[in-house]
């Protein structure tokens, strides 16, 4: 005869027992419905398992949930995180440490390309990925039932690198490498602190000296190319761009600059700077695929992979959401701000009867002539320029050339004396006159013309592709970049070209 407790019992492992049948079903489900959900445990060892079987007995006797969600957690718990466990408390693990691992010299460079996303090759996730230092080929976990442990089984490739504690070891017998001559990999793998220490960065634009990559090229560092993916060439000008302002490009060199901020763009950005920049690197170019993702996601795919767009869009996005992201408070200031922000004082002038109509009071008198002038001050980080518009006929080569207008010309729209006609919102004369010049100055040429039905480019070409030319500070000369393609070029060539974007530095 069984008492009351052992009744009540029963009745709690029963009840535990259906809690646990549930969950797997609903867990399997999932599992199946999302393809990105890994179908395998990536648990390290079978003391960890017993950890979760004392965890679910647990549960199971107090009749809870909680222990079986952490399970879900532990499920996918980084193995190298064994101080966070022994703090609270778990039974931590202890790792071989060999210095002599035989399989070092199969380790190949060549094959190794940290620049794209860190998710497995099998089962698409991104948590607790390793890279097989043999083939190059990401996979998660490295515990028994891992996809790195099959994978040093099945191809017989023995060194890995956990993508986020930089910790090497060897599969499928489970010990940590210690050897420095894997340092270089990490360095690659994160371009270190150390390489841009706040005195290295301030002399950064000295150096002359040139890098050489493992296929035996040259590179300069900081002018290396930026691979293509697909469509992403208004990216790649956008960003080598941006790495000539040397104010901008030191403080993301240096992380501990923006280590409290949270936002992924921000933290790819710095970590692409760092790339472009290091002076370690196994080829001389550089791949902006993680920078991309982030962009993706934190414009809502506005700007993607495989879709052409404006770089002048492109860039006002890019600088209005750094600022954002690194400002501290809701009005506060930041590098962005720092470099590119200047101040216009806008002269407004309006006409009384477009007043009058638009209060469709019908005052059409003698009051018709007067003008309201309306005074502001505009915050602006890039300034528009009106081109002439293009020719109405062909010259003797068929094509509709537009003569090079001089800079100082179109510049004047910013004098605040010459009157720019405006029909939006309202038909108004508006005067613009710079106040405040920024340490960089942004010019943009207003190519395209949009309306309802095309976008039109001023001058008339088909299509093309867009390149970049930028100056090495360190000896004075031009580059023309153009994806992979970097060359140096005459400082003659920079002028003749179709300038769509300039970025001017104040002289101090």
């Amino acid at each position: 005869m069984k008492t009351a407790l052992e009744e009540s019992e029963d009745a709690d492992n029963a009840e535990g027992a259906a809690k646990r049948q549930k969950l797997d079903q609903s867990s399997q489900q999932l599992a199946f419905e999302n393809p990105l959900l890994p179908l395998a445990s990536y648990d390290d060892d079978e003391e960890v398992k017993e950890r979760r079987d004392r965890d679910r007995a647990t549960d199971v006797n107090d009749g809870k949930m909680e222990g079986i969600n952490a399970l879900n957690e532990d499920e996918y718990d980084d193995e190298d995180d064994e101080e966070s466990r022994a703090e609270q408390g778990r039974h931590s693990r202890s790792i071989e440490v060999r210095r002599d691992c035989p399989y070092l010299d199969t380790v190949n460079r060549q094959v190794l390309d940290f620049d794209f996303e860190k998710f497995c090759s099998v089962s698409l996730s991104n948590l607790n990925v390793y890279a097989c230092l043999v083939c190059g080929k990401y996979f998660q976990g490295r515990g028994p039932k891992s996809h790195a442990y099959t994978h040093s089984l099945e191809a017989g490739h023995h060194v890995y690198i956990n993508l986020c504690t930089e910790k090497v070891y060897c599969l499928p017998d489970g010990y940590e490498v210690i050897d420095p001559s894997l340092d270089d990999i990490r360095h690659v793998l994160n371009p270190r602190h150390a390489l841009f220490s706040r005195e290295n960065v301030i002399h950064i634009d000295q150096n002359r000296q040139w890098s050489r990559a493992l296929d035996g090229s040259d590179y300069l560092p900081g002018m290396v190319g930026l691979n293509n993916i697909k469509e992403t060439d208004f990216v790649n000008v956008t960003i080598q761009s941006l790495m000539r302002v040397t104010p901008l490009r030191n403080f993301f060199l240096i992380p501990e600059n923006y280590a409290h901020c949270k936002s992924q763009l921000v933290h790819r950005f710095g970590e692409l700077t760092r790339k472009i920049w290091h002076a370690r690197n196994f080829k001389g170019q550089v791949s902006p695929h993680e920078f991309l993702q982030a962009v993706m996601k934190a414009s809502g795919k506005t700007y993607r992979i495989g879709a052409q767009s404006d770089p002048v869009r492109f860039i006002s996005w890019l600088l209005q959401t750094l600022h954002r992201d690194l400002r501290r408070s809701k009005k506060g200031s930041s590098i962005i701000h720092q470099c590119f922000q200047g101040e216009l004082e806008v002269v407004k002038e309006i006409h009384n009867k477009n007043i009058g109509e638009k209060k469709e009071n019908g005052d059409n008198g003698n009051d018709a002539g007067n003008v309201i002038l309306e005074t502001s001050k505009m915050p602006f980080l890039m300034l528009g320029l009106d081109l002439p518009p293009p020719p109405l006929f062909k010259d003797i080569m068929e094509k509709n050339i537009i003569p090079q207008v001089p800079l100082f010309n179109i510049l004047k729209k910013f004098d605040g004396e010459t009157v720019t006609e405006v029909v939006r919102p309202d038909t108004a004369r508006m005067r613009y006159r710079v106040t405040k010049l920024p340490q960089y100055l942004i010019l943009h040429m207003l190519r395209f013309t949009r309306n309802n039905f095309f976008v039109e480019k001023n001058p008339t070409l088909g299509g093309g592709s867009y390149r970049v030319f930028v100056q090495r500070k360190s000896e004075e000369l031009w580059y023309e970049m153009q994806d992979l393609h970097v060359s140096e070029t005459l400082p003659q060539m920079v002028a003749l070209s179709e300038a769509y974007m300039q970025i001017y530095e104040q002289q101090q």
